[in-house]
């Protein structure tokens, strides 16, 4: 499969534009590059119920953060307190770099 880079990784802080916690910021924990989803910590909460098993004898149920679409997110800037879209660019050394096109800042 293509491994097209997404405009948010791992560790960002990103606000939901779309859904059900539409509004909310938070911290990215995990990202599916293969189907273009992120998790975010403490949002998009499901519940899971799980069997019992030797590792959890009691089983029940749990809530779990489940993905969202990398496309219903967008990259928060602390600094400014609003959200920025980003661009690519290669700087001096060669490497691929993310930068605001609102600031033109490096994030």
């Amino acid at each position: 499969m293509n491994k097209k880079k997404l405009h948010v990784k791992t560790g960002d802080t990103v606000k939901v534009l779309a859904g059900n916690e539409r509004g909310k910021t938070g911290r990215i924990a995990a990202v599916d590059i293969q189907k273009q989803r992120v998790t975010i910590e403490g949002l998009n909460l499901v519940t899971k119920h799980s069997k019992p098993s030797a590792k959890n004898p009691q089983g029940g149920i749990s809530k779990v953060e489940a993905p969202i679409h990398a496309s219903n997110v967008a990259l928060f800037d602390p600094k400014s307190g609003e959200t920025v879209k980003v661009g690519r660019r290669t700087n001096s050394e060669g490497k691929s770099e993310r930068y605001s096109k609102k600031t033109g800042e490096v994030i």
